[in-house]
């Protein structure tokens, strides 16, 4: 595995297990790691939520995982994952982007970044207040096992782990198997029975995991096990699209219909010109649900959709 060698900047500790920081959920986790490598805050070592996905997401994926991660961190609760591309990231740039502390296990040593082309998102981690995590040497380089290895303790330091989107077999599937054996809660956003990516999630969900179909099935979960209280959904001024829900393509389509009610054939040959990568049609339908649940559109009988409160 071929790694560019690139320094993040902060404070190192070496935490042991009889430290105060090291977290106690981590000694109960198969094989404890006998010390951990933090480079950042080690107080942000503390049990949170686990956002995890595929490398290789769709639009829906990533939308997912910004969505419920920027909840949970707007709510004061710690983001964890593993610092891939994908849905990894996408999670950890919402929880920055709220303010909020976040965590990266990373596979190797944290003086051996990976993927590389992360490393300004892990010097943003690091100083937002979070930290990056590795139970190998600093200068360790990452191999493939360690990448399962380290899916443990992102379980293991999880109260509860949200699989956003995973394939099967997957890495992702691998954490969920490791949170499940830790006793821990298992959270799933479904997705289509025809979508390889979203085939792990909707296994999990049929096995027995909590299925996450909107933001009030979500902050119920988060006040469950966090002791999050609910809010109200937010509007922007004006009644436009919540910052941070929908990407810039996004905000354009969600206009078209907040114009007047369009049906969904002219959508998604809209959608086709606007979709930054990707299956065009799963973006378009993750775009009119993220807009729907933010109260700024809503589907009509007829089927089109327009702008919340117009009668079609």
């Amino acid at each position: 595995m071929s790694v560019e060698q690139d320094f993040v900047m902060g404070p190192r500790t070496v935490v042991e297990r009889d430290c105060p920081w090291f977290p106690e959920s981590l000694k109960q986790v198969p094989k404890p790691p006998r010390v951990l490598y933090v480079l950042g805050d080690p107080s942000a070592l503390r049990e949170g939520l686990a956002v995890v996905g595929a490398r290789k997401a769709t639009p829906y994926g990533t939308g997912c995982a910004r969505r419920f991660a920027a909840i949970a961190a707007r709510k004061g609760v710690p983001i964890l994952s593993g610092g891939a591309r994908g849905c990894d990231a996408a999670a950890h740039e919402a929880a920055l982007a709220e303010g909020g502390v976040t965590v990266a296990f990373l596979g190797g040593g944290c003086d051996r970044l990976y993927p590389p082309e992360h490393k300004d998102l892990f010097q943003r981690i690091v100083d937002g207040g979070g930290a990056l995590v590795s139970e190998y040497p600093w200068a360790m380089p990452p191999l493939p096992y360690m990448f399962r290895e380290r899916n443990r303790l992102i379980a293991g330091l999880a109260k509860a782990t949200l699989i956003v989107e995973a394939g099967l077999p997957s890495g992702t599937f691998s954490t969920a198997d490791e949170a499940l054996s830790a006793n821990r809660d298992v959270w799933a956003v479904p997705g289509a029975i025809t979508a390889r990516t979203s085939s792990g999630a909707n296994r999990l969900i049929r096995q027995g995991a909590v299925p996450i179909v909107d933001d009030d099935s979500f902050e119920d979960e988060l006040m469950a096990t966090f002791g999050c209280l609910k809010t109200p959904p937010q509007r922007a001024p004006g009644g436009g699209t919540p910052s941070g829900f929908l990407s810039e393509e996004g905000r354009r389509l969600v206009a078209l219909v907040q114009g007047q009610p369009m049906g969904l054939d002219a959508l998604l040959d809209r959608g086709a010109r606007l979709c930054p990568e990707g299956d065009a049609r799963a973006w378009v339908f993750s775009q009119l649900a993220q807009a729907e649940l933010a109260g700024v559109i809503r589907r009509f009988p007829d089927g089109t959709y327009g702008p919340d409160g117009q009668a079609a």
